[in-house]
């Protein structure tokens, strides 16, 4: 596999990475409020706060790892 074509599947995966991360993000800040308790766990699309939470994290983990591939690819640049 050529270096251009593992920097592209590295992009894309970093892209998708950041989407999910800023998605579940928005979803916990905005639709999902602290401290507000609904007499069950607070839910947004049928996913239980606690699960946004830990999708969130994982792939913030995920983004800083692509992240740093993509500057090791490119540290001749």
């Amino acid at each position: 596999m050529n270096k251009s074509k593992i920097n592209y599947i590295i992009d894309f995966l970093a892209l998708m990475s950041f989407l999910i991360a800023a998605v579940s993000g928005l979803a916990i800040k905005f639709f999902m409020p602290s401290g507000v308790r609904q007499g069950r766990f607070q839910e947004f699309l049928g996913i239980q706060k606690g699960a946004w939470s830990q999708i969130h994290d994982w792939f913030g983990i995920l983004l800083i790892i692509f992240v740093a591939i993509h500057l090791i690819l490119h540290r001749d640049w």
